[in-house]
């Protein structure tokens, strides 16, 4: 199975290796799949595959694991935790291997505000946590997961803590690096300018405020948007490999993989930027025009959300319901509020992030391997790279054509026809229902509307004195 799904995604849809397929049509014969599970003992490899691995292998990268952040602790552990410990195993058997690279998170030590390129100690000790949780019901392992992750986010930066330790343990014997990426996103340079194919981290975020759905989150507009693009991720990789094969540091070497410490881009300025991008290209058939907003205060937030979320979704399945189709915009904003909630934690608050280890390998690189590899953010443009990830969601992740812009303007354009009609009918009930009716309200009125025409003639006249 994994063989085939291999061989569709290589040679498929995917724009991704269109550049290798033109430099090298057979490259597919180097690429050898293996088929694994990591949840099965030995992580199901057949004894075929391993004598394969470990007679030729060089070089592993460990990228597999689970992301969510709301993965039940079990799964978690058995996903990011037991399975490294067993491709460690395995590794050990390689006859060649030169260097294992593991990649983490850079908020896996988040209870820390300054986080140095170290392994730090782990909140527990692994194997005795696995052993615990071994014979408990699932129901209990959840009851007492708050407990146990303490004031870490939730289980997906916990149990990457706990891999690194795993991974730590077995430097003595392997020349071991770490990678720790903070918030990976579309492609910067490789294959080419805004590559994305998921709706991971901020790319749902863009595209459900893109679509206008999202018109309100909470986050802090002055904290840091630790985005990396994942070219970057991947040439600090392959480079952090080589460095490791040849030079064989005799600890684990950490990379803090990010870019608040040496190229900072705000949560404000990415609202501003990619409102703005997606005015200019927006996506087809929009629920509302674009415009979110982000505010640190609770408050203010729950009431933005009730009202720009919550009751055009009731008005709006209403319409479904008596046009005899299934409602599901409270759905939707139901599981876009979970998305949102599970990302409020890195959205409002910053990290300080040491890179010397990254600079210091940028270093040892030639200037032809600095070019080709290159993981420097401090050349990256913000405006430029999210106007490219905003186009990258349209056209790889929703499949959109750009030729179809015209249209998804025209589109626009009609929603905020239909807003203005809605808000003048508003209006118009109001004054029939409270401001007509009462005499105190109508002198209110006009008097509000006899001092607005004032100034204006005021406004006037001193430009036509200026003048």
């Amino acid at each position: 199975m994994g063989r085939l799904v291999w061989t569709k995604y290589l040679w498929g849809t995917s724009r991704l290796f269109d550049r290798v397929r033109e430099d090298n049509p057979d490259f597919h014969q180097k690429i050898v799949p293996i088929s694994s599970e990591l949840t099965q003992p030995a992580l199901a490899i057949s004894p075929e595959d391993v004598e394969r691995l470990t007679s030729c292998v060089n070089i592993i990268f460990h990228c597999a694991a689970t992301i969510r952040f709301d993965e039940p602790l079990k799964h978690a552990l058995q996903l990011n935790v037991m399975a490294t410990q067993q491709l460690l195993n395995l590794a050990q058997q390689m006859h060649h291997l030169q260097a294992f690279i593991h990649i983490s998170t850079a908020y896996a030590n988040c209870n820390r505000r300054h986080i140095d390129e170290i392994i730090y100690p782990p909140p527990v000790e692994p194997k005795k946590l696995i052993d615990s949780l071994e014979w408990m019901e699932d129901s209990i392992v959840c009851d007492i997961t708050p407990r146990l992750i303490g004031d870490r986010p939730n289980t997906y930066t916990y149990t990457k803590a706990l891999a690194e330790c795993v991974v730590q343990k077995e430097s003595s014997k392997l020349s071991i690096g770490i990678i720790r990426p903070s918030i990976v996103g579309a492609s910067w340079q490789e294959p080419f300018p805004g590559w994305i194919d998921n709706f991971n981290g901020p790319s749902g975020v863009f595209i459900a405020a893109g679509k206008g759905i999202l018109r309100t989150m909470r986050a802090n507009n002055d904290a840091v948007a630790d985005l990396i693009p994942v070219d970057v991720v991947i040439n600090l990789t392959l480079a952090a490999g080589w460095y490791t094969a040849v030079h064989r540091p005799k600890a684990a070497l950490v990379y803090n993989c990010t870019t608040g410490g040496i190229n900072p881009f705000h949560w404000g300025e990415i609202e501003h930027h990619v409102m703005s991008s997606f005015k200019r290209n927006p996506l087809e058939q929009a629920f509302r025009r674009p415009n979110a907003n982000i505010t640190s205060n609770y408050l203010m937030n729950q009431y933005w959300i009730l009202v720009s979320h919550k009751f055009p979704a009731l008005i709006y399945d209403l319409y479904l319901r008596l046009s005899g189709q299934k409602p599901q915009m409270m759905r939707i904003f139901n599981r876009l509020h979970k998305a949102i909630g599970l990302l409020e934690y890195f959205s409002s608050q910053d990290w300080e992030w040491n890179s010397e280890n990254m600079n210091m390998l940028m270093s040892h690189l030639s200037p032809e391997d600095r070019k080709t590899f290159n993981f420097d953010v401090r050349q990256l443009n913000w405006p430029e790279y999210i106007e490219n990830y905003c186009i990258g969601t349209k056209k790889y992740v929703l499949n959109e054509d750009m030729s179809d812009i015209p249209a998804a303007r025209q589109h626009l354009r009609k929603l905020r026809n239909i807003r203005y009609t809605f808000n003048t009918l508003l209006l118009v009930f109001i004054w029939r229902v409270f401001i007509a009716r009462s005499q105190m309200a109508r002198n209110i009125w006009y008097f509000v509307v006899s001092l607005c025409f004032k100034f204006l003639s005021y406004f006037r006249a001193s430009s036509t004195l200026t003048n």
